[in-house]
């Protein structure tokens, strides 16, 4: 399994955004599931999901401090990379 993600330190907060299709977060139920799905990818930080609309504007979705300072900046501040995780992870 591919995914663009990034892991963050910020203010001694460390924490990974995971890009999801957008319709994920319109979804509570799918947004927790793919969120805990995420933390075998990255153990022990906070999680957070970023989907995009039409135009390419994000929508962050997970812990609120996180997701308010998410909402702040630019994403392409952010320090994207593809994941590659065995399916098993």
């Amino acid at each position: 399994m591919k995914v663009q993600a990034a892991v963050v330190r910020e203010q001694g907060v460390v924490f990974a955004v995971v890009v999801v299709k957008r319709h994920v977060l319109d979804d509570r139920a799918e947004a927790n599931r793919t969120q805990v799905a995420f933390r075998r990818c990255f153990p022990g930080v906070p999680i957070v999901l970023m989907g995009q609309d039409g135009r390419g504007t994000p929508t962050y979705w997970g812990r609120p401090d996180i997701v308010r300072f998410l909402a702040r900046i630019s994403m392409h501040r952010i320090p994207w990379k593809e994941y590659t995780f065995s399916e098993a992870a």
